[in-house]
């Protein structure tokens, strides 16, 4: 019982974490519409783009918060505290800095980078059983390849 419970509890901290990566995508859509990056096919590109990480992640936390059910407890619906308190953080900053193409890649980037660690920490779990372990894996090899896109852009830019 007490190794379904951490299963549980891992998997509810990725829901969580996908949660944060939406409205992390969110904020930065807003962002680019704010700040009316004048390439518009940039601007196109990088709303595509986002648009599909939050489709990821929407995929994804249904995905987890189905296995939750099954296993008999209820999902995470909520963000995660380090989540808001990063946010809250970025508003301060963007208050005296502004939004750039850069700064806006660069905070997409800090959360790819929480995101990975958080499956990676979740992959760990000796007790996770083998079909998690591939529903993790799976999607952890998206979100790896979304994290070397985005580092992609963030260093071209």
């Amino acid at each position: 019982m007490e190794n379904n419970k951490e299963v549980i509890e891992n998997l509810n901290d990725l829901v969580q974490i996908n949660n944060d990566r939406i409205v992390g995508y969110e904020n930065a859509l807003k962002q680019i519409e704010e700040e009316e990056i004048q390439e518009e096919e940039v601007e196109t590109g990088l709303r595509s783009l986002f648009l599909s990480h939050i489709d990821d992640s929407r995929r994804f936390k249904l995905e987890l918060a189905k296995e939750v059910e099954v296993l008999g407890a209820s999902p995470e619906t909520d963000t995660s505290t380090s989540g808001k308190l990063h946010r809250a953080w970025i508003d301060v900053k963007t208050t005296f800095t502004g939004h750039s193409k850069k700064s806006i890649l660069e905070e997409c980037e800090f959360g790819e980078d929480a995101i990975k660690k958080a499956y990676e920490t979740a992959l760990e779990n000796e007790d996770l059983p083998a079909y998690l372990r591939d529903i993790l894996n799976d999607q952890l090899t998206v979100l790896v390849e979304a994290h070397d896109e985005i580092k992609a852009l963030r260093d071209s830019a």
